[in-house]
């Protein structure tokens, strides 16, 4: 052979990147988050319409009996 012909030019695995796992992590954290948030506020104007149209008496928690 050749000069090394058979040799197979690869990459070779290096191993995780600290920084990009660190990186990857704290996007996912905060894309996480963030939905969790969103989830949170809209229970809340949820609740606050309810207690407010509860409170201008334009619904009843109270049945009416016929």
């Amino acid at each position: 052979m050749a000069g090394g012909a058979g040799k197979v030019a690869h990459a070779a695995y290096k191993g995780p990147s600290i920084v990009k796992e660190i990186i990857y992590g704290i996007s996912l954290g905060l894309a996480a988050g963030g939905l969790w948030k969103m989830h949170h506020w809209n229970n809340q104007r949820r609740t606050r319409e309810f207690y407010d149209l509860l409170e201008k008496g334009v619904i009843s928690v109270v049945v009416e009996d016929e």
